[in-house]
């Protein structure tokens, strides 16, 4: 190979290996968006190198990072798709470079004020569609490669997975502080019963739509809701915020449980389309002796009385919510709570097992169940998980009979 072949290949494996870096990982998402910058305009030799990111709702490319055109994010330039050079490479989904640039090529004030002669921009892209654009500039005219195509494409490459990480951080941390401020902190006082409920999240998310309510309604009864919205992440979150604060307003205009779930899963079907959850609605009497009980597609609690062994309740399970209109009629079933007796509402994540039939799950909790302290009986329960982390989420929801 010829001396300046065998320099051209070196020169191009270190311009690789400076974008590819390996130690760049160790950064978080905005330092390693701007080392990239950085690293970019000294590998394609550019005076700029701006990163912009895709707001889907305003369909516009807001700058995110910059590096020679600081101006540009500390004004927090925003450029439509189709509009200026940016805007073009977005709405191509394709690289677009300008050796000469003219008028009417640049949207952005502060780019076309900063004497950029030559310009380069690739989009970048995240499950295929386009999330935001790079480009980098110079002041003297320039005509780039495919090369240096390619070595921005590798560039925003880096920075998409970096920005996805980050959007993805912030969802997570949204839908756990969303999830944490719907869960009751601290169940009411009430005469008569005493109560105790747990939450363990599943999966590495920690965010789940599952979630447990009590609340006092009035003529002195007291509404528990058990649910679980399908899915993970903020947008279950979402949904389940939704449907707590629904159901509540539903349970102040009726006293029928199934009315009351019947409206919610209405609510799902107009606002929430394509969401399906699964929900126990229960009220209990002023005198605390009977539960008034609605399923929608939940699994039955499991009820413990004094000197009986404790079982899953016979009552109907009707369908789920999200799966309007056509279905039968909801129903309400009463249930007796004895004197001593302890009722126990469950999401699946705590009797499901891939490795076994769902009746095995439900018969291992009934044989954990005794009348006694909720409280006590929640720690029993949690007990039947170990110590490893569960495979699904889980909520728990005990409500005992005070002698």
């Amino acid at each position: 190979m010829p001396a300046a072949r065998e320099g051209d290949v070196e020169q191009r494996l270190r311009r690789l290996r400076t974008l590819a870096d390996s130690g760049l990982s160790r950064l978080s998402g905005e330092r390693l968006t701007d080392e990239l910058l950085d690293r970019a305009r000294t590998v394609l030799g550019t005076d700029t190198a701006v990163a912009l990111l895709l707001d889907r709702h305003a369909l516009q490319l807001a700058v995110t990072a910059a590096k020679g055109l600081e101006e540009e994010l500390r004004r927090r330039i925003r450029i439509p798709v189709g509009a200026g050079f940016a805007g073009r490479v977005a709405a191509t989904g394709g690289p677009v470079i300008i050796a000469e640039v003219g008028p009417g090529d640049v949207a952005s004030p502060v780019l076309a004020g900063a004497g950029v002669r030559s310009l380069l921009g690739v989009p970048m892209f995240s499950g295929g569609e386009v999330i935001g654009v790079v480009h980098v500039g110079t002041r003297a005219p320039r005509r780039f490669t495919a090369e240096d195509v390619e070595l921005l494409e590798l560039v925003a490459d880096r920075i998409s997975a970096a920005m996805i990480a980050g959007t993805r951080g912030l969802d997570h941390a949204a839908a756990l502080a969303l999830q944490r401020s719907l869960l009751p902190t601290r169940l009411p006082e009430v005469p008569g019963l005493d109560l105790a409920a747990r939450y363990v999240p599943g999966h590495d998310a920690g965010v789940s739509g599952d979630w447990y309510d009590v609340f006092t309604l009035p003529g002195d009864r007291l509404g528990l809701v058990i649910g679980d919205v399908s899915g993970h992440g903020l947008a279950a979150a979402v949904v389940m915020g939704r449907l707590r604060s629904a159901l509540r307003a539903y349970a102040l205009t009726s006293r029928d449980p199934a009315a009351v779930l019947t409206h919610l899963d209405h609510k799902v079907d107009h606002f929430e389309a394509g969401s399906l959850a699964t929900v126990a609605y229960a009220v209990v009497s002023p005198d605390r002796t009977r539960i008034h009980l609605s399923l929608a597609g939940h699994l039955p609690p499991v009820l413990a009385a004094p000197g009986t062994p404790a079982a899953p309740v016979d009552v109907p399970v009707d369908a789920p919510l999200g799966l309007w209109p056509s279905r039968p009629a909801r129903r309400t079933t009463t249930l007796v709570l004895p004197v001593g007796g302890l009722l126990v509402c469950y999401t699946d994540g705590l009797v499901e097992r891939r490795t076994e039939i769902i009746d095995e799950g439900i018969r291992r909790l009934a044989a954990a169940v005794h009348p006694g302290s909720a409280e006590e009986s929640c720690a029993k329960i949690m007990a039947l998980l170990g110590l490893e982390q569960p495979a699904d989420d889980i909520a728990v929801l005990a409500v005992h009979r005070r002698p």
